[in-house]
């Protein structure tokens, strides 16, 4: 993988309010970045951590107001962040988040829905999901995006589906008034663009979720965004739903960034509404998939979702990412006729979108990529050392 600041930033640069986690190794530690013109400051003897930077009452106006140390170009950063090209005297790019609980929405999507249902009923096994997939939208077509969830439409439609033994897990969720909402990985697991992501070897059917992740804080409120891989075991969660920890939470699988963008005058959640998000997997074999999201196509919207994770019921004093859901789900054959999309070793891929710039990774085992090892105690110890606590 090689990484450029212009491939890597949004369409418009760093015209937005833009804000990176970087590890610098001279302080043995992570720090918090604005990215302005060509410049990396330094600003984590201001705020720490990202969440006590989403936590302020306006974090665009802050970190634009924030004065700090210039540490790299934004060109040298983004070159050294792939570790086959990294010196590791200089800094590289985490992901832009740290304390805040990393949770995910699933089945957001009227396409993704149906293909959960299709995974349930295959039971893991792609050779029969084609049959499936035919039999499901015979039954429920393939353009529920105008149904609402929970709207006596859709109970309707449940009863009509239970008569006719369709119903499932992944419909209750998808068009029934509560949204599936779950912890993708725990803070401080998440990795970077330009980094390898984890594949569990027991998966033999997976793929990528290229996702808009919203940054919350602790009073409910959206202060911006980045984008996301929600990688996804197909098959371990299709044995069983009791399954997803095992399918979503693993070593590498949860990828976020390259920076988190902040609401501003340049960009707002109704720019998030209508975002659309261009995927791109490139196989060392010649093969080549691509797709897109539309966020203009989700059944819930963004506040609904948000919401539904945190409230009166529900809080999180560090606040947390969220994870929207994704309506691509690849059937392109790859090896063998109705054979459908899997990843192989080396799949290299992007995932971009025109306000948030472009997340790429390296797909590999999640026990060959780098264990975690720098949680939260890590963090609070090395941010103590440096006095900044």
């Amino acid at each position: 993988m090689q990484l450029t600041a212009q491939a890597s930033l949004p369409d418009d640069g760093t015209s937005g309010a833009l804000a990176a986690r970087v590890w610098r190794p001279d302080v043995d530690g992570p720090s918090i970045v604005a990215l302005r013109g060509n410049d990396v400051i330094d600003i984590t003897r201001t705020f720490p951590t990202m969440r006590d930077l989403c936590e302020t009452p306006d974090p665009a106006r802050a970190l634009k107001e924030a004065s700090g140390e210039r540490i790299a170009a934004l060109d040298e950063l983004f070159a050294n962040t792939p570790p086959d090209a990294r010196k590791p005297s200089q800094p590289w790019l985490l992901a832009p988040v740290d304390l805040q609980v990393i949770k995910a929405a699933g089945v957001t999507f009227a396409v993704s829905m149906l293909e959960r249902v299709i995974e349930e009923k295959a039971r893991g096994n792609p050779a029969a999901a084609a049959e499936i997939r035919k039999e499901i939208v015979g039954l429920v077509g393939d353009d529920l995006s105008k149904l609402k969830p929970g709207s006596p439409q859709a109970m309707a439609l449940k009863e009509v589906l239970i008569a006719q033994g369709a119903w499932s897990q992944y419909l209750e969720v998808g068009i029934g008034p509560d949204a599936e909402i779950f912890t993708k990985a725990p803070p401080m697991a998440a990795v970077g663009t330009g980094t390898d992501a984890g594949l569990h070897p027991a998966s033999s059917w997976n793929n990528p979720e290229p996702e808009v992740v919203l940054a919350v804080n602790s009073r409910g409120e959206i202060v911006g965004a980045t984008l996301g891989n929600d990688v996804n075991l197909r098959d371990v969660e299709g044995r069983s739903a009791l399954l997803l920890g095992k399918a979503k939470d693993n070593n590498a699988s949860a990828t976020i960034g390259p920076c988190l963008r902040f609401f501003d005058a340049t960009f707002s959640l109704d720019d998030v509404r209508q975002t659309t998000i261009s995927l791109k997997v490139t196989g060392d074999d010649g093969f080549i998939l691509d797709g897109f999201s539309s966020l203009s196509q989700i059944s819930r919207d963004p506040l609904d979702l948000v919401a539904q994770m945190i409230g009166p019921h529900h809080q999180y004093p560090d606040g947390a990412m969220l994870f929207l859901g994704c309506m691509f789900a690849p059937v392109k054959d790859r090896d063998t006729v109705g054979g459908g999309f899997t990843h192989k070793d080396g799949d290299i891929v992007t995932i971009s979108a025109p306000h948030l710039g472009t997340l790429i990774n390296r797909m590999k085992r999640t026990d060959v990529c780098p264990p975690w090892t720098f949680g939260c105690s890590h963090l609070m110890r090395n941010l103590a050392k440096r006095g900044l606590l």
